[in-house]
């Protein structure tokens, strides 16, 4: 997936040829280049940036100085590159726009994670990634500190809002989503979304016996104490939906495995990184 990755990214940039730099650039020339950090963050995409440099040319030379998950400052040198001025030339947005956007996501997942230290709760983040760098984001998130929930649609088994409704109950969609794993001798993980206590009592009654997880969609924290008495430790549980970092510890109190925020991927900023001769 990632050798995918990088290919369609480098044919989408360079198609017929990076003509700015043909057009300049002696084929013979090799120089070196510096990957400057130019704000405080928690580094991410080094790695990446390791395998793009080498896809393209393997006769480039990377050394790294700081590896992913490092704090860092304004000013540090992260690592070099060097070999061929065409090569470097070529790859260097590609491998800034990665680098900008993990290591945003790292920063801000290791701040919210932050909220969380004492506590036995994990911080999830969800599918809500740019379509074709979801890899490199939930990869960011794990840098960062976070804990990668599902995948994608194939890896777990989510009964949400729809499912839901779709099939008139909790117990209905829960009934059919086992009937399909037995005919397809699938072994998949089962979450069911719930939005109140009635639906959290329904829920509970099938804790261990078809649901693995229960998630406690955009309950306040009264409410979430309560469907967490009700499951009464049965199965694991999340609490989701417009969660802020200012609200993790106190969410974290009520003994949910896993709170899971889509802010992780969807509204991280990028942080400010230069490739420079």
């Amino acid at each position: 997936a990632l050798k995918t990755f990088i290919k369609n990214a480098l044919e989408e940039d360079i198609q017929d040829g990076d003509h700015s730099t043909l057009s300049t650039i002696p084929q013979d020339l090799v120089q070196s280049a510096k990957l400057l950090v130019k704000q405080d963050c928690i580094l991410a995409g080094v790695e990446l940036a390791e395998i793009i440099f080498k896809t393209f040319d393997k006769n480039l030379k990377v050394e790294v100085f700081i590896k992913d998950g490092t704090p860092c400052k304004f000013g540090d040198v992260a690592l070099t590159v060097t070999g061929s001025a065409r090569s470097i030339l070529s790859t260097e947005r590609f491998v800034l726009n990665c680098m900008q956007r993990m290591s945003g996501i790292a920063t801000l997942t290791h701040e919210w994670d932050s909220r969380l230290v004492g506590t036995k709760t994990k911080l999830l983040d969800t599918r809500k990634t740019t379509p074709n760098f979801r890899m490199c984001e939930k990869w960011a998130v794990a840098i960062g500190g976070g804990t990668n929930h599902r995948y994608g649609l194939y890896d777990m088994i989510m009964l949400k809002d729809n499912h839901i409704d779709y099939n008139g109950n909790i117990t209905n969609a829960v009934k059919m989503t086992q009937e399909y794993l037995k005919k397809n001798k699938l072994k998949l993980k089962v979450e069911v979304e719930t939005r109140n206590l009635a639906e959290v009592e329904e829920a509970a009654k099938l804790a261990g016996k078809g649901i693995d997880r229960i998630m406690l969609d955009n309950m306040d924290l009264k409410t979430m104490e309560e469907a967490i008495k009700i499951i009464n430790g049965k199965c694991e549980t999340e609490a989701s939906g417009g969660i802020t970092r200012d609200q993790l510890n106190a969410i974290a109190q009520t003994g949910v495995t896993y709170i899971s925020a889509g802010a992780l991927t969807h509204s991280a900023k990028n942080i400010d990184l230069s490739l420079k001769a």
